[in-house]
């Protein structure tokens, strides 16, 4: 099975991008380190995805993103040569981006998609692991060749290798009901129709869930991936970067987020715990 990963961002944009770690919105840095933080996040988690040498990387930016600056910010990665291709969203709702991204490389399943299944991954999880990616990688392929997941296919479709293509999904969740990986085959029956943005006030991941159980599609899931949107994700996120930075010493699997760590060290940023209060009598 011919798997894709594609990394979904926006163009690092002052004034757009993480606006609410800024002052104005009641976080802790200008909206100009709020901008290079999430740029070093993207770079790092692109150099990560690269690690995957056996799938292709795609980039997908947001419509209005400025294509040059992206373009000039990715020959800071560690192989740019690797990257498949660079597209961008069309526009409206995150649901429909999804969408759109995902049709854009599966094509429904037919003879001009580009991968039989494809894995995407936010731009702001500094902690994300080449082990995670393979992991939820490994469990698309492996729920598709079930037998609820050649029942589950919606359409007859073979793999360069001759196997049928059955349908699965996967995920990594983040913080307060979100997902920060999901991956699919081009045979699930599945969009992103309602995912993000809906009337019943439903997360994305139990409308994710939601959703697979009631077409019965093969559900696996791999270790959390936190995402970075508000100062106590940040604080969060300090003291597992240092610990990925020490557990790289001797685990050469592991590949530490170095521009997101100098960045934050250059601001100053250290996570706290305040101490438990007496009670006087």
């Amino acid at each position: 099975m011919k798997k894709a990963i594609i990394v979904f961002t926006k163009v690092p944009k002052v004034g757009v991008c993480k606006t609410r770690l800024t002052e104005a919105r009641g976080g802790i840095l200008t909206p100009e380190e709020a901008n290079a933080f999430y740029e070093a996040c993207i770079l790092d988690v692109i150099d990560v995805c690269l690690s995957v040498e056996e799938e292709d990387i795609w980039i997908c930016y947001n419509q209005d993103g400025d294509r040059s600056y992206l373009d000039s910010i990715l020959t800071q990665v560690k192989y740019p040569l690797r990257i498949a291709g660079v597209f961008s969203d069309q526009g409206g709702s995150f649901d429909d981006c999804m969408q759109y991204a995902t049709d854009f490389i599966l094509k429904s399943g037919s003879d001009g998609r580009l991968a039989d299944a494809v894995l995407i991954s936010g731009g702001d999880l500094p902690t994300l692991q080449p082990y995670i990616l393979r992991e939820a990688l490994n469990k698309l392929e492996k729920l598709s060749l079930t037998e609820s997941g050649q029942k589950g296919a919606i359409r007859e479709v073979r793999g360069s290798d001759g196997m049928l293509i059955g349908a699965s999904l996967v995920e990594a969740a983040c913080q307060e009901g979100g997902f920060s990986l999901v991956g699919l085959t081009c045979t699930t029956n599945f969009n992103f129709n309602d995912v993000f943005y809906n009337l019943e006030g439903i997360t994305a991941l139990d409308m994710l869930v939601t959703k697979a159980a009631k077409d019965e599609i093969p559900f696996g899931y791999v270790e959390m991936v936190p995402d970075v949107d508000i100062p106590v994700d940040l604080a969060s996120q300090l003291p597992v970067l240092q610990g990925i930075a020490l557990a790289a010493k001797n685990d050469p699997e592991v590949i530490v987020p170095q521009r997101t760590i100098s960045l934050l060290d250059e601001l100053g940023l250290k996570s706290h715990a305040l101490p438990p209060v007496r009670e006087t009598v």
